[in-house]
């Protein structure tokens, strides 16, 4: 954010509260109908969104939407009791009807006065741009049909080519009951392409995308021919694959995207409430050791213009770079504000929900596992026989237990630490917690994910960014068809 710029804070107050005809006695009246029970917490989560997406193929827009939402949560939280109501209505008649609707589950009784509001800056990770107005129609077809023609130019063997653009610009803003006043304008964009290849009868595909809180502008001309060149070279490895070996073996992950399984065997069994309730692999086990040595694993929300990072999270409480495993030991868990006051423990900023319509949880930001002092060439190397994913489409985990399953979209099967040949069809088997304890190399590489990741968690889908350097997993299981 540059000097010239508004604030979060003004921006969210002109474009939620002032139209409705919205101030702070409107939000202190509402409260106090809130407070005339006794309520652990509450929050009001006002949220202002506009959403496109365009899809490209055969050099037509085949699809496309346009959305704009806005509306208002109420939660009051009671002890472990949450009542939670919502309206697309903003004013301050819909406010104490939601308010009077979650009183339900508090008791006669309140606090007494409302808190004066205090306003909680958020850091200026992001520019607070609008992507949806900031590039007319045209442009925005255009610049679809520049990535079509670079992945065609890119081999004569391209058969299709379907390439996505979509864009978001949120505006949030925050009233808590404990007069914590906090806002912020959150861009969104992505650009991603699916190539189809062809050879003597085989088809083949292949993918790439990125985005992250920027303006269309971030989508230069150098970063579409990159992404239809990467995605046309997905496609013709994946036309020379063989079918996948299986079995117990060496594993080595690439750097980047890969750490989407660490993310999901891992990271959701470090949510707060799944520890809270005693249900994840990880609960109970604060100062343990959870991994091997020279594994540190990171959750970090402040990561400027990424995908997964927020100013603020969804509570109005700022985001943090949180510690989760140092060196092999388990640390802490992600929290937002109930399960942190349940369990007795710090606030990590990582209460996060979908939007005004839903209630916030634990989740991830960016999670990372920091690099070691292995050149990955080196890695690759030392392995005598064994699988390398560089990249990964599905996968799902089982929380309780750690188990997941995840599809490698890029493999190559290693010989006395060369790259014999890509395979096809291998699918990584084991359990999280076990697979953390069978690191035994990590690289200096570590990369980021180009920004394409969304997370999924008890139906809310949010937005999230994950990395991890070049590392060397020992006896994990692969299942393939060869």
């Amino acid at each position: 954010m540059t000097k010239d710029e508004p604030a979060a804070i003004d921006l969210a107050t002109a474009a939620l509260l002032a139209p409705h005809g919205l101030d702070e006695a409107a939000i202190g009246r509402v409260f106090g109908l809130v407070r005339a029970h006794r309520a652990d917490d509450a929050d009001l989560y006002f949220q202002l969104s506009r959403a496109e997406s365009w899809m490209l193929e055969e050099g037509q827009v085949k699809s496309g939407s346009f959305a704009i939402d806005q509306g208002v949560g109420v939660r009051v939280v009671a002890g472990e009791k949450t009542a939670f109501a919502y309206a697309d209505d903003i004013s301050e008649e819909a406010l104490a009807a939601a308010a009077r609707v979650t009183r339900a589950i508090a008791a006669q009784g309140g606090e007494g006065a409302v808190p004066a509001p205090a306003v909680r800056p958020a850091p200026p990770l992001y520019a607070p741009l609008d992507p949806v107005s900031g590039l007319d129609d045209a442009e925005k077809v255009r610049l679809l049909e520049r990535l079509e023609r670079a992945a065609r130019a890119a081999d004569p063997r391209v058969r299709q080519v379907i390439g996505r653009l979509s864009g978001e610009y949120e505006v949030v803003y925050v009233a808590r009951a404990d007069g914590v006043r906090a806002a912020d304008v959150r861009p969104l964009v992505s650009l991603s392409v699916t190539v189809i290849v062809e050879q003597d009868g085989r088809r083949e595909q292949g993918y790439c995308g990125g985005g992250g809180r920027y303006g269309y502008g971030h989508f230069t001309d150098a970063r579409v021919e990159e992404t239809a060149r990467t995605a046309v070279r997905q496609a013709l490895v994946n036309l020379e694959a063989r079918p996948a070996p299986a079995g117990p073996m060496t594993v080595v992950l690439g750097p980047g995207w890969p750490g989407i399984l660490l993310h999901e065997a891992i990271g959701h069994g470090l949510e707060g409430d799944f520890n809270r309730k005693g249900t994840s692999a990880f609960s109970n086990r604060i100062g343990e050791k959870v991994a091997a040595p020279g594994v540190t694993v990171v959750d970090d929300g402040t990561l400027a213009d990424r995908r997964g990072s927020l100013s603020i999270d969804d509570e109005g409480e700022p985001t943090a770079r949180n510690v989760l495993i140092e060196d092999g030991i388990l640390r802490g868990y992600l929290q937002d504000r109930l399960n942190a006051r349940l369990m007795g423990a710090r606030v990590t900023g990582n209460g996060r929900r979908e939007s005004y319509a839903h209630l916030p949880m634990p989740r991830m930001t960016n999670t990372v596992m920091l690099g070691g002092d292995r050149d990955p060439a080196e890695i690759l190397a030392s392995v005598e026989r064994g699988l390398y994913a560089v990249n990964f489409g599905g996968g799902e985990v089982d929380i309780t237990s750690g188990k997941f399953v995840f599809s490698a979209a890029e493999a190559w099967w290693v010989e006395n630490g060369r790259l014999v040949h890509p395979v096809k069809g291998a699918t990584l088997i084991g359990n999280g917690p076990d697979a953390l304890t069978r690191v035994s190399m990590i690289g200096n590489d570590l990369a980021l994910d180009p920004g394409i990741g969304t997370c999924g968690k008890e139906g809310q889908s949010v937005p999230v960014g994950v990395g991890q350097p070049t590392i060397r997993i020992e006896g994990l299981t692969v299942g393939g068809t060869g």
